[in-house]
């Protein structure tokens, strides 16, 4: 079974990176430490504080085991050396007008793992992301919602 390969921007790899090498070297001893600490206090059928530390030490290692997940998942996408997009790819802003309300947005483009949709982030693999992906400036793309089948233009590619 091959793993599906997932795209992402430098900057969002080493966000990823920085996570996990956090959660590696700051959290996890912290958390053993608080763990050492609790044993100490004696019975650990009624401890608080080790039942909480082992609880909080499960969570550090599974969040540890999806980014090393997701980080081996990635492709890398280099988005400073290539010249401006004339059609909406990976990394670009496209400001797209909702053809009904005239509603205008600007959209980046990125990966899964770097969406922030209160700072106009998608995924490739988003609903509008993937209407987008390929088209040109003045194209008219169809989106479908919960609300039903939206109509954008697109005005501007960056």
């Amino acid at each position: 079974m091959s793993v599906q390969r997932r795209p992402i921007s430098a900057g969002g790899y080493r966000k990823l990176q920085e996570e996990l090498d956090k959660l590696m070297r700051v959290e996890r001893p912290k958390v053993i430490k608080e763990i050492e600490i609790a044993i100490e206090h004696g019975d650990l059928s009624e401890n608080a504080e080790y039942t909480y530390g082992k609880e909080k030490q499960a969570l550090i290692e599974t969040r540890m085991r999806d980014l090393q997940e997701r980080l081996s998942a990635c492709e890398v996408i280099d988005l400073e050396n290539r010249p401006p997009p004339d059609r909406a790819v990976f990394g670009a802003s496209v400001t797209i007008e909702d053809v009904d309300s005239g509603d205008r947005n600007t959209y980046t483009i990125l990966g899964q793992d770097e969406v922030d949709i209160s700072k106009g982030i998608i995924s490739v693999t988003s609903p509008v992301g993937r209407a987008l992906i390929g088209k040109e400036a003045d194209d008219v793309v169809e989106v479908k919602t919960p609300n039903g089948l939206k109509e954008f233009e697109i005005i501007e590619i960056s």
